[in-house]
């Protein structure tokens, strides 16, 4: 298997889609870039940059020290890798399980839907985690996903309702916002950018 820089690919010898399992994927080289199973599909971003990784920070603390705090479950930064199939494998950005998850998380990954994941949109990202992640997150159950947008400097909350992702907010500037699933946590989504 020939890695790409970046993309969804799959092609057998004779050209047909070939459907990558979790074996396929533990066998990828550690060589920074983003390597996930999308439904069997290898997708390879590249490692994400500076500006991203300052939101990343700023968003893990926000929510760790608020589930700590309050005992509300765990939240994990990336990259970690989430199970939700032999065919798919994706490491969200930030991920949070709520006590009743507690035990999908083992010693090599979280093993079914977490309670949230987050993504926050990178060049390089934007149009999977939009569309295809936002596809998979849904098929497999993830009540709630977030996306944050540093350019725009949006934080868009969905939450699952009949098996597709439904816009419960989305917040930007100074005025304080209270998100799904963490109804006690008020923050400025401004709080978020570098």
């Amino acid at each position: 298997m020939t890695a790409r820089p970046s993309g969804s690919y799959n092609r057998g010898v004779n050209g047909e889609r070939a459907v990558l399992t979790y074996r396929d994927y533990e066998a990828l080289p550690a060589d920074g870039r983003r390597y996930e199973l999308h439904d069997g599909e290898l997708s390879v971003t590249p490692a994400p940059g500076t500006r991203h990784q300052r939101v990343l920070g700023a968003m893990h603390v926000l929510l760790r020290a608020h589930v700590e705090a309050h005992r509300l479950g765990e939240v994990f930064l990336s990259p970690v890798d989430c199970i939700l199939s032999d065919t798919t494998v994706v490491q969200p950005d930030l991920v949070y399980l709520d006590p009743t998850r507690a035990h999908l998380v083992t010693e090599r990954a979280i093993e079914g839907p977490p309670t949230l994941v987050v993504e926050i949109l990178s060049p390089s990202t934007t149009r999977i985690d939009r569309v295809r992640k936002r596809e998979l997150y849904a098929q497999y159950g993830i009540p709630y996903y977030w996306i944050v947008d540093p350019v725009a400097g949006t934080l868009e909350a969905y939450g699952l309702s009949e098996g597709l992702y439904a816009l419960l907010a989305r917040a930007s500037g100074t005025d304080p916002v209270a998100l799904p699933p963490f109804p006690g946590l008020t923050f400025a989504p401004t709080s978020l950018w570098p």
